[in-house]
């Protein structure tokens, strides 16, 4: 356990909360953590439950003060560390999402086999609004909704609630507010009935029948990541204009 990560196992089962309330925003020694709470817990597990301390959110991702010159490489590593463990990872991911659930926090919900959440969660991927862009689901989100959808949600920013994130096949259910832990025990006693082994070897089989391109994937968005988006003017002063908390100047082409 740590100040910004919390972790319990029980039947096999890791609960892994989020703690750093009212948004439960990701910076890089809050990554690290999580990174480090996976390496120890996934060994013990056949399921892994991620969830957000507080009402407000499960995460409304990575802390933007860490895109600065100097930090942006190391929370990019940071971050992408926790994805390529989960990658690698048999055990079957649920993410319990209420509250706002952006950027990064949408990443590692959606990147869960499964997301239960409340009627009124709201998900996004609003990078673009800082002049940056979500590496991870450039990835994940064409496969799960497709590349249409992707791309509206990725380009524009947009919010969107609970009930759109379903029908498009992003998260699994749906469930009221006040039901959300309830919903997500169901799950769990729902999978527990199931053989572990069966399924984990069909959820590694569909990985890599689907997925297996990964972290070739990956390699390739965080080189253009840092390559090119983080040397941009637009990039730079996305950044700079959210952080002076004033509307961003673009470059005109």
């Amino acid at each position: 356990m740590s100040e910004t990560i919390q972790t319990k196992i029980e039947k096999r089962t890791a609960w892994v909360t989020l703690n750093r309330p009212p948004l439960n925003i990701l910076d890089i020694p809050m990554m690290r953590a999580l990174d480090s709470a996976l390496k120890r817990i996934l060994p013990k597990c056949d399921f892994l439950v991620f969830q957000g301390a507080g009402s407000k959110a499960f995460s409304a991702g990575a802390d933007v003060a860490d895109h600065i010159p100097g930090r942006v490489g190391k929370m990019l590593a940071a971050v992408h560390a926790i994805f390529r463990r989960l990658a690698n990872a048999d055990c079957v991911k649920i993410a319990v999402v209420h509250g706002h659930c952006l950027g990064g926090g949408m990443e590692l919900a959606t990147f869960c086999d499964f997301v239960v959440a409340a009627e009124s969660a709201q998900f996004g991927q609003p990078e673009i609004k800082l002049g940056c862009f979500p590496p991870v689901a450039l990835i994940t989100l064409p496969q799960l909704i497709g590349f249409r959808a992707a791309s509206d949600l990725i380009l524009t920013g947009r919010q969107i609630g609970a009930a759109e994130a379903q029908r498009l096949g992003m998260i699994t259910r749906v469930v009221p507010d006040g039901e959300l832990l309830a919903a997500t025990e169901g799950l769990l006693e729902e999978l527990r009935t199931l053989s572990p082994s069966v399924i984990q070897l069909t959820r590694r089989t569909l990985w890599k029948l689907h997925a297996d391109d990964f972290h070739r994937r990956l390699r390739e968005a965080e080189r253009i990541y840092l390559s090119k988006l983080m040397k941009s003017a637009d990039a730079r002063e996305g950044i700079r204009a959210f952080l002076e908390k004033r509307a961003p100047s673009w470059r005109r082409l």
